[in-house]
């Protein structure tokens, strides 16, 4: 390791990206070497900058953090520190595993803690140990994990804590999915896609490019043209199951409308 601790930053926010920037300004020995929004950028920058320690999002459009780290040759990879609003198998193997990460929104005291650790293990790394002990982590969270069976959603001054079989329908808002029960609903930063793996299928299907609906919450489906067909929920909810995600649709639940089977 070079004197200077060098740094990448690897988050697909650039007002996160800024505010890590700003604070580690500060680190007389720390220097961002360079930055990434996207686990593909990120890639292509890894292997030129070749930076000690890496601040990696977990959740991010198209690839996530591990996907990143699964995709890096085992003798190139650098220190982590994880970077999450919230993710609670994420946070129980990084706390198992003694890899630290940063949880959304920290602050200047909180950094300066995971600067500490990530020096401390690069001081004692011994070979590919450290290697080792982050591929054990990646095993371990691509393994087989309880689906959620809760959401915990974090907001200015309150934390929430909401029952996945409380959840009606869950519907895409950029970065974001937004939970919705009964006439609540809640903001959640992850993807549709990332969620949908982390979701129980007996009790969840995917309708729609930005729709997730809970099964038992269905009341009727009707046929409504292409191939679409309405799905009307138990509290009077309308939502379109798109042609696209029928065949999927009638895997699960076993079975679709005869008329959108002929369309």
């Amino acid at each position: 390791m070079s004197e200077a601790l060098n740094v990448m930053l690897v988050d697909d926010e650039p007002l996160a990206r800024g505010k890590l920037r700003r604070l580690l300004a500060d680190e007389a020995d720390v220097e961002v070497v360079g930055e990434a929004g996207s686990a593909e950028e990120a890639r292509a920058k890894l292997e030129e900058l070749d930076p000690d320690l890496l601040f990696l999002d977990i959740q991010m459009p198209g690839q996530d953090g591990f996907a990143l780290l699964e995709s890096l040759p085992p003798d190139r990879l650098p220190a982590v520190v994880f970077v999450t609003a919230y993710d609670e198998h994420a946070v129980r193997a990084f706390e198992v595993n003694a890899l630290d990460y940063l949880l959304k929104p920290f602050d200047r005291e909180r950094l300066g803690l995971a600067l500490e650790r990530a020096r401390e293990a690069l001081a004692r790394r011994d070979g590919a140990g450290l290697d080792e002990q982050l591929r054990s982590m990646l095993q371990e969270l691509r393994g087989e994990q309880p689906y959620l069976d809760r959401f915990v959603v974090r907001s200015v001054g309150r934390i929430v804590f909401v029952r996945a079989a409380d959840v009606d329908w869950i519907e895409a808002a950029g970065n974001y999915v937004r939970l919705r029960i009964g006439k609540e609903s809640h903001l959640l930063r992850e993807t549709m896609s990332s969620l949908e793996t982390r979701l129980d299928p007996k009790v969840f299907a995917r309708i729609h490019r930005s729709t997730i609906v809970n099964i038992d919450r269905i009341r009727e489906l009707n046929h409504i043209f292409h191939g679409d067909y309405s799905v009307l929920l138990r509290d009077g909810t309308r939502l379109t199951l798109s042609r696209g995600y029928r065949e999927q649709f009638e895997r699960i639940v076993g079975g679709v409308p005869q008329q959108a089977q002929e369309a």
